[in-house]
């Protein structure tokens, strides 16, 4: 195998810089070089061109160090400045970015991020990217441009995808070259293929997870798509035996062999892995027929005539007012029956009620009226029972008085007292 002329021979796992972007070379087993390609990282320092490609991971670092010396006023060469600077990022003429570029920027004083993986529907076309840096001590700006130009990968898409969850990163902490390193590293032990590609990676906070508690230095998580030519390894679909499952859905992990090969520096929530076999996947895309582009022939157009028709309200009105006044009118006349023409009368409830009880209604009735009569005459002596029975100042018995024109035996509800 004749080796490529940028192949750094005195390290083999060196990182080399080329047009399209940064690779990573180590040998493998069987003597052949495995080509593993997962990011383009690059750094801004004035307007540029980079070349990533479709399917593949791309991250662009906004450093703070290259923005600083644009800002007045200029530091002296040694000098140190430490002015908090944030970054804006939009398609130029738009007002926001494309779809597949996403970019993250913890806080004023650290470096923003550009990350995403081109689509295919963008190669070819350059995409133009402005980039504005803001001073927030001095409210003075700068700006940039970043040419993006997605060139095609040959074997865009790679065949088989797996999707992982690492709880313990934040995705800024994910994106640095090292770690991402290491990771597709652990993966390539695992899955041993020959191409290994970073396809994406996203936020568990743009997948709908909670933000953490500032607490015992918990991450958001981060979820890493990688693509590889090789069918998925046995210890990648263990977490598909029934075991397993039942272990997921009871919110217990899973067993896993090769977790270990990950814990030292990643914790892999297993029952959230995604694993995709596109070979078996089933096409659904129809191709579209094109016709000549002129519409078939229906005739001479006749638009609607100006002078339209008188309308005839009278039937509308019968069935909006009389309908609902003759429901009404039957629904009075059937109460006003019930009500008046269905009573039965004094005669027949006192036929139909015991004779005790009618003397006992009769008899309250009588002294209800008693006591009205009583009410109204107030010239009659107060009952018996409201009278003093002691003098209030020697103390003897004082005998009730009454009026002269007063008769004790009128009154039936007290016992006539001498």
């Amino acid at each position: 195998m004749q080796l490529p002329p940028w192949w750094e021979l005195g390290d083999p796992c060196a990182w080399t810089r080329q047009s399209r972007g940064t690779r990573r070379m180590s040998p493998s087993t069987t003597g052949t070089f495995l080509l593993t390609v997962y990011t383009i990282f690059s750094k801004v320092h004035s307007d540029r061109d980079v070349y990533p490609s479709a399917g593949v991971l791309f991250v662009h670092v906004l450093e703070r160090e290259s923005f600083k010396g644009e800002f007045p006023p200029y530091p002296k060469p040694g000098e140190i400045s430490n002015d908090p600077i944030t970054f804006n990022t939009n398609l130029m003429g738009y007002p926001d970015r494309p779809g597949w570029l996403r970019y993250i920027q913890r806080t004023p004083y650290s470096d923003g991020v550009l990350y995403g993986s081109p689509t295919a529907e963008n190669v070819g076309k350059p995409t133009i990217i402005e980039i504005t840096a803001y001073n927030r001590r001095t409210f003075e700006t700068a700006r940039h441009n970043l040419i993006i130009n997605i060139m095609s990968a040959e074997d865009f898409p790679l065949p088989y995808q797996a999707e992982f969850f690492i709880k313990n990163m934040n995705v800024e902490e994910m994106l640095a070259s090292e770690v991402l390193g290491d990771f597709l590293g652990a993966v390539k032990n695992v899955w041993q293929p020959e191409r290994l590609n970073a396809i994406n990676i996203t936020s568990a906070l743009d997948r709908g997870g909670r933000v953490p508690l500032p607490i015992n230095d918990m991450k958001e998580g981060v979820y890493v798509m990688v693509g590889a030519d090789v069918p998925f390894s046995s210890c990648l679909r263990e977490v598909e035996n029934p075991q397993n499952q039942l272990r997921c859905s009871q919110e217990m992990e899973p067993v896993i062999t090769c977790d270990k090969k990950f814990r030292t520096q990643f914790y892999i929530d297993w029952c959230k892995i995604s694993l995709v076999d596109k070979t078996k996947q089933v096409s659904t895309y129809q191709e579209v027929i094109r016709g000549e582009g002129i519409l078939p022939d229906g005739g001479e157009y006749k638009p609607p005539s100006d002078s339209l028709k008188s309308r005839d309200y009278h039937t509308d009105f019968l069935i909006t007012l009389a309908v609902p006044s003759a429901v009404a009118l039957v629904l009075f006349l059937i109460l006003a029956y019930v009500m008046c023409c269905r009573r039965e009368g004094v005669e027949k409830r006192n036929m139909q009620t015991p004779d005790i009880q009618l003397v006992h209604h009769s008899a309250i009735q009588k002294s209800t009226k008693e006591l009205r009569d009583m009410s109204k005459n107030r010239e009659i002596a107060w009952p018996l029972s409201t009278l003093p029975v002691f003098h209030p100042v020697t103390g003897e018995i004082i005998p009730p008085l009454h009026a002269d024109n007063y008769e004790s035996t009128n009154m039936p509800l007290m016992q006539t007292q001498q």
